[in-house]
């Protein structure tokens, strides 16, 4: 897996952020469901910028 590539950092932080919305769709409602929604964003946007980050270091 070749991490320079970003479209591996984004498949990756895009699949995280999928599965974890996911969850929160089928197990979780109200608030709850609304707050893991948001960090399932908050997964997607940022995962691929600390892989980025790491692979630059």
């Amino acid at each position: 897996m070749n991490l320079r590539d970003p479209t591996v950092r984004w498949g990756i932080g895009l699949t995280s952020g999928t599965l974890v919305a996911a969850i929160a769709l089928l197990f979780l409602e109200g608030t709850m469901q609304l707050l893991v929604l948001g960090i399932a964003v908050f997964d997607a946007i940022s995962t691929p910028q600390f892989l980025k980050q790491a692979v630059e270091n």
